[in-house]
């Protein structure tokens, strides 16, 4: 069947997308071994857990108390554990599954709050990869309820960084949301489009938010908690 320009754009796009992460996004990865073992802040509140990447991890900040994981914890007094790691996702950047890993290191902290905001990397393998990611998802949460049973989760929509949305943005999303329901989870959509539009909310690097924008995602995060009773 011919290609249409539009199909040809989009998977021009993906392409750029892919090559782009993989020298910045993910070109920094970093293995879990490199993560915190214990929490980071030391509020009275109680323990809430960061599942996430370079967004959450705060890449791009010029330090990490100015990531929005850390500004909502020190607002709300909570301790902080955040493991995030550059580069990963469901599948994106994962050498291993188990023993290990970041879900695992999160259930050894028995956190009270566990925020789950994954899913920006893989879109880079969509292509490659499709329903695979929605399959790791599922693993991912099971495995998180099943050693945390008395934990609240919060499943957030996953971030975005470019005014321009491959297609797999919407689909990953919608995954997201539906396993937040299946678990029972609270969910905060709309995170995808928090700093769109806003190149001056962005590092030098072009990819990771700044001080600012990491503040504007701080903001709206905040909103979403209140909403919730947090």
């Amino acid at each position: 069947m011919p290609t249409t320009p539009a199909a040809g754009a989009r998977r021009a796009l993906l392409a750029a997308l892919a090559a782009i992460a993989t020298s910045a996004l993910v070109g920094c990865a970093a293995g879990p071994s490199g993560a915190p073992a214990s929490p980071d802040s030391d509020g009275d509140g109680p323990l809430v857990a960061f599942y996430g990447d370079s967004y959450t991890l705060g890449t791009g900040a010029s330090d990490p108390s100015k990531r929005w994981s850390s500004i909502i914890a020190v607002d709300r007094g909570w301790r902080e554990f955040n493991p995030s790691v550059n580069g990963l996702g469901y599948v994106r950047n994962r050498p291993f599954v188990g023993d290990g890993d970041l879900p695992s290191m999160i259930i050894e902290q028995r956190p009270d709050i566990v925020v789950v905001t994954m899913g920006l990397n893989d879109n880079f393998d969509y292509d490659r990869v499709g329903e695979g990611i929605r399959e790791a998802m599922i693993a991912d949460l099971d495995r998180l309820v099943a050693g945390l049973p008395e934990a609240r989760f919060i499943v957030v929509e996953p971030f975005w960084y470019t005014d321009v949305r491959p297609e797999s943005v919407e689909i990953i999303s919608g995954w997201q949301r539906e396993q937040a329901e299946r678990i029972g989870a609270d969910y905060i959509a709309g995170a995808s489009r928090w700093i769109e539009g806003r190149p001056d909310w962005m590092a030098a690097d072009g990819l990771h938010p700044n001080d600012e924008g990491y503040a504007a995602m701080a903001e709206r995060m905040d909103a979403e908690l209140t909403k919730l009773g947090l």
